[in-house]
């Protein structure tokens, strides 16, 4: 009998040494001679960088180095742009240190190199750095009018614009019976990892080479930045990802400290640490969201949508980083959703302020789509005095419509879903949380709180390409390596891809390891990042299972002297064709020592190397549903029930499929009630610790209910998967601020920002506005 791997909740094979203290971290790699590093960053938002005197900070013992921007200004380059390098960009990218000014609170402005962290850290109360503050600009609208320019060369704060259009937005609104226009904003935050960022470099100056450890979800594009920026060969440099707290879209991109720290150890030939602290993390690591959109739509006196236009503003922060015009981006070519929306026109601007970068956190875009959309949809329906689930069943784009190409909504391309079958997926949820039963005892109740339903769906792309590759390696005991150019960011990679491998190429699961995360593992990578993981490796998994198992059973056609059409590979043996139960001929061991030892063997063992390449995105999609009580004494939301439902196409592992799940919904919980990187008028950041910066706790989250479904597979790829890694998060704003909404719409409260701390519910209620 062929046991099958795939769609088995197998528990994780990494986490033994997750859950006994043997994982090894970042802060764990201690070399020979390891000096440690520590940054100097601006106290102001903005300001001059009149000089910089590091002669008292060189002077003190242990003190090896301070970096400044001219120690490396000959050669300078910026960080280059990953992902959505939009026109227009290039001026306001960051380089590894400040030059002449700076432009946010946490911009680095020096390196210090010492023989402990504790005398870097004391180094840079040392250094002396003669600043002119200038006017900061925090807010967007203020920014766009361009009298304080954080970018003197580029002469606008207003770095990119763009407009996407499909069909007669025109012909849309001048055919409307209905109309409205709203306002949503979507507050800063970002993700937050138990483990924060940090660097080990160690170079080799004998042999010329630069190791590196360090969290990267896109090593081999990292080591190429390193490579340019130092000037030095990328094959020389080496990557090494250890075991990782988490990432979450902030970790592992290409930062500052990324070409300080190997450039610190490269300039004195010892090994360098630097390990970030959690306000560093909240002031320099990348923030997200941050986005404010302007938006009408058009219907039907029926609910039918006929068009809808926006305008979508990012806040960029202080400097284009490694994502560009990401997270505005993506808001807009999602803005219409799984719906029917016949004409669409939305415009993007970038906009720079003076705070820290701008990146991606979990569902980039996505999230703020979902918030913006849903919650103006139950406004509609409101309006029009319909259910808010009858308008979204009326207006969602049907099975029958699959492929459905929903226009040119991205900058590189148009958004087509690929498969999928929305109203089954809706109606699931709304079932499962016994929708027809609640709806009717919504407001308030005898205990004098409000209830409400909030209903979201949600349909994001997934499996990013454009190429993946794989390499399997077969020892002479039968045990298969499989080597990745994806990292694990604690998805469990180590666990599905070798379910996946177990599978397409026919052994036992327990004889496969499963290697990532190195960039001497394989010559290529794409990464880790936009629930891309399991669609890309896995399929290329499967592809090259195919390409190994053609080997084996060549190589044993000829040792049986008999033709491959006569043999099957199976539980890691090849069988006679229809004699199976008449047991193996070879083990998998045999024919991988026969491949080692043939004088005919054009190369080393057996092994395959193969790839998936795509052009084409999966969509995942699917629909959250939450049942809460508001406290108008307090303003305290509880969520008593919150179901996501998620169609992925197929799931590899469903026990961490919903892991994911209910980590996403935690997570979007936490942003959507409590989380605020606020900044003053003066740029300043006032949520620079977790006293200020709220997260949430095992009492503000209750139990996720998840159920995913495997009712749409990709046609897109072989194994039919879609991403699953952010499914979790991206409609819980939407969907607590629609409850929150019908809770309260007996008071006239309707939400149009995050978050929903108690104090912004308070100040809505009628009693408490001014």
């Amino acid at each position: 009998m062929v046991q099958t791997y795939i769609g088995a909740s197998i528990t994780r094979k990494e986490d033994e040494r997750f859950l006994t203290g043997r994982a090894t971290f970042v802060d764990d790699i201690t070399l020979p001679d390891m000096l440690h590093a520590c940054v100097l960053r601006s106290p102001h938002a903005h300001a001059r960088i009149k000089s910089i005197d590091t002669a008292r900070a060189l002077a003190m013992p242990g003190v090896a180095a301070v970096l400044t921007y001219q120690d490396f200004a000959d050669s300078a380059k910026p960080i280059p742009v990953r992902l959505y390098p939009l026109p227009g960009l290039e001026p306001y990218l960051q380089y590894p240190l400040a030059r002449d000014k700076v432009r946010h609170t946490g911009d680095p402005v020096a390196l210090v190199v010492a023989e402990s962290r504790y005398l870097a850290e004391d180094a840079l109360e040392a250094i002396d750095v003669s600043y002119e503050p200038l006017p900061a600009v925090v807010d967007i609208r203020e920014s766009l009018l361009d009298k304080t320019l954080l970018h003197e060369e580029a002469g606008t704060n207003l770095a990119a614009t763009y407009t996407i259009n499909t069909g007669d937005i025109d012909a849309a609104f001048r055919n409307a019976e209905y109309t409205r226009k709203e306002e949503f904003k979507i507050q800063r935050h970002t993700g937050n990892p138990l483990e924060t960022r940090g660097m080990v470099a160690s170079y080799d100056a004998g042999n010329r080479e630069l190791n590196v450890w360090g969290p990267t979800k896109v090593p081999h594009f990292n080591r190429g930045v390193l490579a340019s920026l130092l000037d030095f060969p990328e094959e020389n440099i080496h990557f090494m990802e250890p075991d990782v707290g988490g990432g979450f879209g902030i970790r592992g991109e290409f930062y500052p400290e990324d070409f300080l720290v190997p450039l610190a150890s490269i300039r004195l030939g010892k090994p360098v640490k630097w390990i970030e602290d959690r306000l560093e993390h909240l002031v320099a690591a990348n923030h997200s969201r941050d986005v404010l959109c302007e938006i009408e739509i058009a219907a039907k006196r029926d609910g039918t949508i006929l068009g809808i236009k926006a305008q979508v503003y990012g806040d960029m922060g202080a400097y284009i980083r490694t994502h560009g015009g990401l997270v505005p981006s993506s808001t807009a070519a999602l803005l219409t959703g799984p719906y029917r929306v016949p004409a669409y026109q939305c415009t993007v601007h970038c906009v720079m302020t003076n705070k820290t970068g701008a990146g991606t956190f979990r569902a980039p875009g996505r999230y703020e789509s979902c918030f913006i959309r849903e919650r103006l949809l139950d406004m509609v329906a409101a309006d029009l005095n319909l259910d808010p689930a009858e308008l979204r069943l009326k207006n969602f784009v049907q099975p029958s419509d699959m492929p459905y190409d929903a226009g040119k909504t991205r900058s590189e391309g148009n958004t087509v879903f690929d498969s999928g079958d929305y109203p089954e997926a809706f109606n699931r949820a709304l079932d499962e949380l016994g929708y027809q039963d609640l709806k009717p005892r919504q407001g308030k109740q005898p205990d004098g709180k409000y209830h409400g339903i909030g209903i979201a769906s949600f349909v994001k792309n997934t499996g990013r390409g454009p190429y993946e590759p794989a390499r399997l390696e077969v020892s002479e005991t039968g045990h298969v390596d499989v080597y990745l150019g994806i990292t694990s960011l604690g998805q469990g990679h180590e666990t599905s891809m070798a379910q996946i491998c177990a599978d397409s190429l026919g052994v036992p699961m327990d004889s496969i390891s499963v290697f990532h995360g190195n960039t001497d593992f394989i010559a290529l990578g794409g990464g880790t990042y936009g629930s891309r993981g399991t669609v890309m490796a896995g399929n290329a998994i499967h592809l090259t299972c195919q390409i190994l198992r053609n080997k084996i059973l060549s190589i044993a056609a000829g040792y049986l002297d008999t033709d491959t059409a006569n043999l099957v590979f199976q539980n890691g043996s090849v069988y006679r064709r229809g004699a199976e139960d008449q047991g193996p001929l070879m083990a998998l061991g045999e024919i991988a020592a026969l491949a080692s030892n043939s004088p005919d063997a054009t190369e080393q063992g057996l092994q395959a190397t193969g790839h998936f390449e795509t052009d084409q995105l999966t969509y995942s999609y699917g629909t959250h549903v939450a049942h809460v009580a508001v406290d108008p004494e307090t303003g305290k939301l509880d969520i008593l029930r919150y179901i996501v439902v998620e169609d992925i196409g197929r799931s590899i592992n469903p026990a961490m499929v919903h892991g994911q799940a209910v980590g996403g919904a935690a997570q979007g919980i936490g942003a959507t009630l409590l989380e605020d990187l606020v900044y003053d008028e003066a740029g300043q950041l006032l949520a620079g610790s977790f006293m200020d910066y709220l997260l949430p706790t095992s009492r503000d989250v209750p139990p996720i209910e998840s159920i995913v479904l495997e009712n749409a597979p990709s046609p897109l790829n072989p194994l039919g998967v879609k991403g699953a890694g952010e499914g979790g998060i991206v409609a819980t704003g939407a969907t607590l601020a629609n409850a929150v909404s019908a809770a309260l719409a007996p008071l006239g409260v309707q939400i149009n920002q995050l978050p929903l701390s108690p104090d912004r519910i308070l100040a809505l209620l009628p009693w408490n506005r001014s």
